[in-house]
């Protein structure tokens, strides 16, 4: 199923990226808030792919909702990893890696999950019902495109059935003809406190992480959660962060040597500015449900506008976290050749900044 055709929307890996030409830069927003939703019997998804948003080629994302016992069906992503934020209740997930290790977890607001490239999944809403972001390491990816359990089987005839699970044909006479993508059915039972003796068979790396209940690091202005592979070991190519800015504040001019960067803005209102060469700046104003997105490379920082917290989900597409700040970059430099780059007196930069920071307003 789907909103666009998969040939159009998931090559496998999408066509070489052309540099970003021209006098002007692009729009890095986009209102995914504001787009239509696609409404299903017990859920709804809203994405934002390169079709949506042509400027973010090297990630994807959704915001999806399920209600109380709804199932995004069991289904695996052959051209992306992905990886996800729960935003607000709590929700089952079950996985399936190529060892054939499952692991069934719940989670709750504030933890990540990540998927490996190929592994299956699937997701249900527990009690109350979930709202999560997805985010996936290729712009051409598309929600509506992925390999789920219920189109495969089918398509597939009913003696090939009975053959490869040995159960008569007649078993499967009532199983969808097509993909239920959504289905629903009753909350599951909480899982058991401790596993039975001899049946654990889950994988050695877990695809949880307690994001939220990870200890900031604190800034002057701003405080921020990271999950690399360091924090998150599965999550093998593709870094997340939770990044809040106070009043005021601001993140610092830097850019990531390593990966693009692709966001959901949670709470607050905010400006971007990112610096592409050659004079070319571009500065958009965000709010909650917007998607921002950064090239690799590219220079930038945000400012906090409004008189709340700014909080926004940052996501790379590699799991090695780099970050080159100015401030560091200009601290580590002699004041001399400074002086020389920028044709000012040397006391001009005798009291910069040490280090890289979260400046306050003010700074």
């Amino acid at each position: 199923m789907g909103w666009e055709s998969n040939e159009t929307m998931q090559p496998p890996y999408g066509p070489a990226p052309a540099p970003l030409a021209g006098p002007e830069l692009p729009s890095f927003r986009y209102p995914l808030g504001e787009t239509p939703t696609k409404q299903f019997d017990g859920g709804t998804a809203k994405e934002a792919t390169v079709v949506q948003f042509p400027v973010s080629d090297k990630l994807a994302g959704v915001y999806m909702t399920l209600e109380a016992g709804a199932v995004r069906e069991l289904h695996w992503h052959a051209n992306a990893a992905e990886w996800a934020y729960m935003i607000d209740g709590r929700a089952r997930v079950t996985t399936i890696d190529p060892e054939n290790q499952a692991e069934v977890v719940d989670f709750w607001a504030g933890d990540v999950w990540y998927f490996p490239r190929g592994h299956g999944h699937s997701i249900q809403g527990l009690e109350g019902g979930c709202t999560f972001v997805l985010v996936f390491d290729n712009g051409y990816f598309s929600e509506f495109g992925t390999f789920s359990i219920t189109d495969w089987l089918g398509h597939t005839p009913h003696e090939v059935l009975a053959k490869n699970f040995g159960l008569p044909v007649a078993d499967f006479a009532k199983f969808p003809k097509k993909e239920v993508y959504i289905a629903k059915g009753p909350v599951p039972p909480p899982l058991p406190e401790d596993p039975t003796p001899g049946s654990l068979n889950a994988p050695a790396l877990t695809h949880r992480y307690r994001l939220l209940a990870q200890a900031p690091e604190p800034f002057p202005g701003g405080e921020m959660r990271i999950a690399s592979e360091i924090e998150f070991p599965i999550s093998s190519t593709m870094t997340g962060a939770l990044l809040t800015i106070a009043p005021g504040g601001m993140r610092e001019l830097h850019w990531h040597p390593n990966a693009a960067e692709w966001q959901y803005w949670l709470k607050g209102t905010g400006r971007m500015t990112v610096f592409g060469s050659g004079g070319r700046a571009r500065t958009d104003e965000f709010g909650p449900g917007d998607v921002g997105y950064v090239p690799q490379g590219y220079g930038h920082y945000i400012e906090n506008t409004g008189k709340d917290d700014l909080e926004l989900l940052v996501v790379l597409n590699n799991g090695t976290y780099q970050s080159v700040s100015i401030t560091a970059w200009m601290a580590g430099t002699p004041d001399l050749l400074l002086a020389t780059n920028f044709g000012v007196k040397e006391k001009v930069f005798e009291d910069m900044p040490g280090d890289a920071v979260i400046m306050p307003e003010g700074d």
